[in-house]
């Protein structure tokens, strides 16, 4: 069902509404299934046309801009230091409406553009950054990054020997003024803190796990499926952080177990049960640790 509202067409679903209009340009390079494309798809719908976009060199860009907005492609390791930039930029022209919205995948954040980033953070800086993590460098050759899960297959490590870094808690322990994790899987849930982020000043962070078929090695039309079990694995657990405080989590009982999700990609496929076992306690460690720093926080449905 659509509905107008005199400003923005929104289309009713069984959980939310998502606006009509599309920012998202067609004919883009990602492969079919492709988790950052959905997720870009889904943060422009949700910023509206006063925006302007920074987009990194990767999958979906070549050989044109992907987004409708006025658009910029930013240096890898300084999209943070780009979006400060053009921001402070706005506001000596007057303009103090425009919100500033950088793209980067899990490369550049978890790794070239980090420093960057965090400097950002400690300044505060006003706009809004969002990490598309598929979990390797994807666009040159799926080699290893520091979001890549422990126990993964790339293009140049048969078994990653290290867990996962923890962005968030970085954020966290930086004090950030708003982050949060968020997921294809539940729309909703990424409409409202989306929505909740623009009525914010300062740095704001944003986290989704982008599934990848080509690098994680499944079929196409499992994506939003292999979305959901990460979620319900509570190997991705949604929740929120504010002034480096969490301050809501959302918690529901285990519906799905570690090992399902990793035996539907073929990037896991050499793991041994014992390490099979391993990954499992280490996400219920990691969600216990979760628990403990957020308790008596606010607890939200899917």
């Amino acid at each position: 069902m659509i509905i107008d509202t005199g400003e923005t067409r929104r289309v009713v679903s069984f959980d939310c509404e998502m606006p009509v209009n599309e920012s998202l340009r067609p004919g883009h390079t990602a492969c079919a299934g492709c988790g950052a494309a959905i997720s870009v798809r889904m943060v422009l719908k949700a910023m509206g046309s006063d925006v302007a976009v920074i987009m990194p060199s990767g999958c979906m860009i070549f050989p044109l801009m992907i987004s409708k907005l006025p658009s910029f492609m930013g240096p890898l390791p300084a999209h943070a230091s780009f979006a400060a930039g053009l921001k402070h930029g706005l506001e000596v022209i007057g303009n103090d409406h425009t919100e500033v919205l950088a793209f980067s995948g899990d490369g550049g954040t978890f790794d070239i553009g980090l420093q960057a980033l965090s400097g950002a953070v400690e300044r505060d800086d006003d706009f809004i950054f969002f990490c598309y993590d598929n979990e390797a460098y994807m666009n040159t050759g799926i080699q290893r990054c520091s979001s890549t899960p422990l126990g993964a297959w790339t293009g140049n490590v048969l078994s990653k020997p290290t867990p996962k870094k923890d962005i968030m808690a970085m954020m966290a322990g930086q004090s950030i003024t708003y982050a949060a994790t968020v997921s294809i899987a539940y729309p909703a849930d990424f409409l409202r803190k989306l929505t909740k982020a623009r009525t914010i000043k300062g740095t704001r962070f944003f986290h989704v796990l982008a599934c990848c078929p080509t690098g994680w090695r499944y079929d196409p039309e499992l994506t939003v499926e292999l979305a959901r079990w990460a979620v319900q694995s509570r190997l991705d657990p949604l929740y929120e952080i504010e002034h480096g405080e969490y301050v809501a989590l959302q918690v529901s009982p285990k519906k799905v177990d570690v090992s399902d999700y990793l035996k539907a990609q073929k990037r896991f496929a050499h793991l041994r049960n014992e390490e099979i076992v391993q990954i499992n306690e280490n996400v219920d460690h990691a969600w216990e640790r979760l628990l403990r720093v957020s308790a008596n926080v606010e607890s939200l449905p899917y």
